[in-house]
């Protein structure tokens, strides 16, 4: 063999034996919730591609050795992935075989659900930032100790500055805050009935922990937006929280921060006008808090349309010019589409008529806005030709229901004394997963529940005793005036004192449980009073402790009339009375719409029934919650379905399904995919608790392709 041959073979043997070194060494981070702080969910990785997904294999499994709602997204730095056991223990793990690393019990035991935590890095230390119930603690990333000159003993408690006594305010941190620079952004989850503190936008120092700036959802006297409440309504009125999480532009230093309704969530007697900065989607100077402009996705409201997830960020093309844009999707299924410079529309957004409420007191906005593109992704007005057909005997109840209520779509004020349809209903359209978007062709995917809830107002019933007035004000709203509730998602309170301890009751109240915030505002004799009522909702009033409310001390009553006058009947879902939806599938789904052009690409139901899949009735789609990630390799992977426990694989460009599997529970979580020593894993957590038929755990599974 001539010697130039040899020189030649033994170069390209040496390139690639350096190329298979580098890409054994080859790492690729999922640093923030839903991938990065642009929101997108979108991996630029292609190992796993839509030629060999269906090969994939268990990696590795976790088992925290707990049980319940596991909502969380895990983040992966190098070989560590981040995450959270079901009580809100912060767990490290080997990303690449699931072996724990470290844990960090705070002593805390959380009730709330918990979706992520934040890592921030100087270059030489690495810093875990987690939300537990009420507090933000900072973490060393290598072994999980506090870090002792962060806050207080390495902990912040973000009751404290809101208003008042800071021990009877109630607000968690679910969905994690959002990093800039040496700032953490945090926003909270707050109660949705009276009394709320005001949602507060906060960036605190990633170092020590003090306050660097504060934004004021609910405006003080002078402030833009004062107007748009009642005179001196800050003083009482609650949320306009951002539970949902954050996107950022880290070039231009702009955080998005999407917030929620304001209290009380069915009835605004005592918050007359528009109510900015609620349902706002806020576009703030990330290094000062300063408001740069701002979309009001619902005026005025009594509906509980939040905004459900941070938007997602991205580029277009219009007329040859390049736009950076933001997309955020809602509860009603509409997406909305922004310059994110700017704030303008990239779709039309048209201000619609709607009816008057006729509640005394209350004053509805005449107009909500709407985009005229993309269409809605949720079905807006249920009518009677969209009635369940899943039996004769089904159908025909649907029918007899259907005709005792109102159902004239969105934005129709509720009745006093009658049901009326939400559709989407309270849970969305979109929810807290948020959705995916692939930035090298504008596609989003969304996934959103196609369920039907009922609402209504009653006058607030004369209270018999001091126990049954504060339950018509805290808990009647998601329990209902008769204690009946919603099972699973909202449990009956009647006979509970038969089947829970007062201690447990107690720990519920306080602390909240589930989707349930904590009232740590009840205290005393109001705590005891309305204790006594649950456990003996007939008592006579005489035979009730703590017959005198100690609301004035405690602030369970709110003190203005106009709070107190009408009460909400209980979320309800339209179901029939086997439990199935009261309305034709598809009852969830996935879609994937063009955001170039407004238009959808494919749309296909997510999600089944295992009974009725057994049936013969298949492809129904259900109940989802968590969202999707999307690759470079052209998949869209999304676990989220309720009932059947699966995760699933879809061609990210045509809706096929490539691939499923069953896992232990299901996986109502947004999935989080890595590469680690060149290869590639996606993991999501596995926990069920929605569906009382079916496993409720507490994993971690990840899949890879075989070595």
């Amino acid at each position: 063999m001539p010697l130039r041959v040899r020189i030649f073979l033994f170069f390209l043997s040496s390139l690639a034996a350096f190329i298979a070194g580098s890409a054994s060494a080859q790492t690729v981070d999922w640093p923030v919730y839903h991938g990065g702080p642009d929101g997108d969910h979108y991996s630029p990785l292609t190992q796993i591609n839509r030629q060999n997904v269906q090969n994939l294999r268990v990696a590795w499994t976790y088992d925290t050795g707990e049980k319940g709602n596991l909502e969380t997204s895990p983040i992966i730095v190098g070989h560590t992935l981040y995450a959270y056991t079901v009580s809100q223990k912060v767990i490290a793990l080997d990303a690449a075989t699931g072996q724990l690393k470290w844990k960090f019990d705070s002593g805390i035991h959380g009730t709330q659900p918990v979706r992520g935590v934040v890592y921030w890095t100087d270059g030489r230390q690495g810093r875990i930032l987690a939300g537990i119930m009420n507090y933000l603690y900072c973490l060393d990333a290598d072994t999980g100790r506090p870090i002792a000159s962060f806050g207080d003993h390495g902990r912040i408690d973000l009751r404290k500055n809101l208003r008042g006594d800071f021990k009877a305010q109630s607000t968690v941190l679910t969905s994690p805050g959002i990093l800039y620079k040496d700032l953490i952004i945090v926003g909270g989850r707050d109660p949705e009935t009276h009394p709320a503190p005001p949602g507060d936008i906060r960036a605190f120092d990633v170092r020590t922990g003090q306050l660097r700036w504060r934004f004021r959802t609910i405006p003080r006297p002078g402030q833009p937006g004062y107007k748009t409440w009642p005179p001196g309504a800050w003083r009482t009125a609650g949320a306009a929280n951002n539970w949902a999480g954050m996107a950022l532009d880290a070039k231009r230093g702009i955080v998005y921060v999407p917030t929620g309704s304001a209290v009380f969530d069915f009835y605004g007697g005592d918050r007359v006008g528009n109510d900015l900065y609620a349902d706002t989607l806020l576009a703030l100077d990330a290094n000062t808090g300063r408001r740069l402009w701002h979309f009001q996705g619902v005026h005025h409201d009594i509906w509980d349309r939040d905004f459900p997830a941070p938007p997602a960020l991205f580029s277009l093309v219009r007329n040859g010019k390049r736009i950076d844009a933001i997309a955020q999707t809602t509860k009603q299924g509409y997406v909305y589409v922004f310059d994110r410079t700017s704030g303008q529309p990239l779709f039309p957004v048209r201000e619609h008529p709607f009816p008057s409420s006729d509640v005394p007191g209350e004053v509805t906005s005449p107009t909500q806005p709407m985009p005229d593109l993309p269409e809605p992704f949720g079905r807006q007005r249920l009518t009677a030709d969209m009635l369940t057909n899943r039996t004769p005997q089904a159908h025909d109840w649907a029918v007899k229901a259907f005709s005792q209520v109102r159902s004239d779509g969105q934005f129709v004020p509720f009745s006093v004394g009658k049901q009326t349809i939400v559709f989407p209903g309270f849970d969305g359209g979109a929810e807290w997963g948020g959705p995916a978007l692939d930035p090298a062709t504008n596609v989003l995917y969304v996934n959103a529940n196609e369920m039907a809830w009922l609402g209504g107002l009653v006058p607030t019933p004369h209270a018999a005793s001091p126990g049954q007035q504060i339950y018509s004000k805290q808990c009647a709203a998601c329990h209902g005036v008769d204690r009946a509730g919603s099972p699973p998602a909202f449990p009956s309170l009647v006979h509970i004192g038969q089947r829970l301890s007062t201690a447990k009751i107690t720990d519920a109240i306080l602390h909240g449980k589930g989707r349930m915030p904590g009232f740590p505002n009840i205290q005393g004799a109001d705590l005891q009073a309305l204790l006594e009522y649950l456990r003996n909702p007939s008592a006579a009033p005489g035979q009730q402790q703590g017959k005198e409310l100690a609301s004035s001390r405690s602030g369970a009553v709110p003190a203005a009339d106009t709070q107190d006058r009408y009460t909400f009947t209980g979320y309800r879902k339209f179901l029939d009375p086997d439990g199935y939806p009261a309305i034709a599938p598809p009852w969830g789904t996935l879609s994937a719409i063009d955001l170039n052009t407004g238009q959808y690409l494919w749309k296909t139901p997510l999600g089944e029934y295992p009974e009725l899949a057994r049936q013969g009735m298949t492809n129904t789609g259900s109940e989802n919650y968590g969202g999707p990630v999307v690759t470079a390799g052209g998949v869209l992977f999304i676990g989220a379905t309720v009932y059947d426990r699966k995760f699933r694989a879809f061609d990210s460009a045509t809706g096929k399904l490539l691939w499923e599997t069953e896992l232990p529970s299901s996986g109502m979580a947004t999935p989080a995919t890595y590469m680690v020593d060149s290869r590639q894993y996606v993991v999501i957590a596995a926990s069920g608790g929605r569906d009382p038929k079916r496993p409720v755990g507490g994993d971690y599974v990840a899949f890879a392709l075989p070595k």
